[in-house]
């Protein structure tokens, strides 16, 4: 079934000065809504890149009819009309084309050699994707390619060195810490022990793996998008509780009209662990039904109240713990789809990048 794409334009709400943050929100791309329509047996001209909507359905129906021959024309296109602006707003081209080249290992030396006379501000999307294609030899095309994208030398160091995380280093977070545990954290009790590297659970890593899925319908990004389910229980995080609630949101609203998701979550939910799958079937039930009006107004009051009241263990136990500033950024998913623009969180869309939440209300 055929769906036309619909560009959307960027919200800004009003802010508290205290929260002027600006906040990507979570990026389908909307796209993956609709089953798109088969390619025309006559390629399209390069020319035909001249436009969001151009681009946007290219990629959309890329993972019906792979063409990657065309990821440089469209990362050129995508570079000139400064969609690489804003890292935030840029993850769902980031999984795009780090889906293209994990998917054509032959071909990823050349697909970057002929990326690479974008705008060298932009080389930064270029290492990123090929730190997350996931391909064996990802250092081996750093380091071809260092000397050629020099202004992101140290960028390309840290991944070689292994002090940036790649996509197979997400932090699921699926251990909940116990009250000692948080008593510690927050007094600062015991050693502190050395980070790991790792991909935190953001709006933007959900970018990233449905940019990720629209360039190759594999099951890998949409798996990771299901570990992320049970941070929408998270009653002490908002960031958490927003990140989750995008991946539930997502998930349902992309699956109502792409029916081989829709599929795919099926299967998945035989195997899922108890946390997984209770929030699983919820989100099955709610592509089924088409239901996701319901799903976002759940998901903005339990955000509310996280706002409002504190996190349960603030409850808890008096006086532990405070939600920061970073901690009330909202993602323009939940605020975008119920209209809510007015909560006072900025919603700023850099380049040519869509918001799901945004995209989700003109279809």
């Amino acid at each position: 079934m055929a769906a036309s794409i619909t560009a959307a334009a960027a919200a800004i709400g009003r802010v508290r000065p205290q929260l002027y943050l600006a906040v990507a929100g979570i990026v389908a791309l909307g796209l993956l809504i609709a089953t798109p329509r088969p390619a025309q047996a006559v390629t399209q001209p390069a020319a035909a890149f001249n436009s969001n909507d151009a681009i946007l359905k290219w990629i959309n129906g890329y993972r019906r009819r792979p063409d990657p021959e065309r990821l440089p024309a469209v990362v050129h296109a995508l570079s000139a009309m400064q969609a690489f602006k804003a890292a935030e707003s840029s993850g769902p081209y980031v999984g795009f084309i780090a889906g293209v080249l994990g998917t054509n290992a032959s071909h990823a030396n050349d697909l970057i050699g002929k990326m690479l006379s974008i705008d060298p501000a932009d080389h930064w999307v270029l290492v990123r994707a090929i730190a997350y294609s996931r391909l064996p030899n990802w250092r081996e095309l750093l380091a071809t390619f260092v000397d050629r994208m020099a202004t992101r030398r140290a960028m390309i160091d840290k991944y070689l060195d292994g002090k940036l995380p790649r996509l197979e280093q997400i932090d699921y977070r699926s251990d909940k810490p116990g009250m000692i545990d948080k008593i510690k954290s927050t007094l600062h009790f015991g050693k502190e022990q050395k980070k790991a590297v790792v991909l935190e659970p953001t709006p933007e890593l959900i970018d990233i793996l449905w940019g990720y899925y629209l360039a190759t319908g594999s099951y890998v990004p949409i798996q990771s998008v299901i570990k992320l389910l049970p941070l929408a229980n998270d009653k002490d995080n908002v960031d958490n509780l927003t990140t989750g609630s995008a991946a539930k949101f997502t998930l349902a609203s992309n699956a109502v009209r792409d029916s081989d998701l829709l599929a795919m979550l099926k299967w998945a939910d035989k195997s899922q662990p108890k946390e997984v799958k209770a929030v699983l079937d919820d989100v099955i039930e709610t592509a089924e039904t088409v239901d996701t009006v319901h799903m976002r107004q759940e998901s903005l009051a339990a955000i509310e109240e996280l706002k409002t009241k504190g996190p349960n263990s603030r409850r808890e136990l008096s006086g532990w713990g405070q939600i920061g500033q970073g901690a009330l950024s909202m993602g323009c998913v939940v605020a975008a789809a119920t209209g809510q623009i007015e909560l006072g969180i900025p919603c700023v869309i850099g380049g040519a990048a869509y918001t799901a939440g945004l995209q989700y209300m003109t279809h």
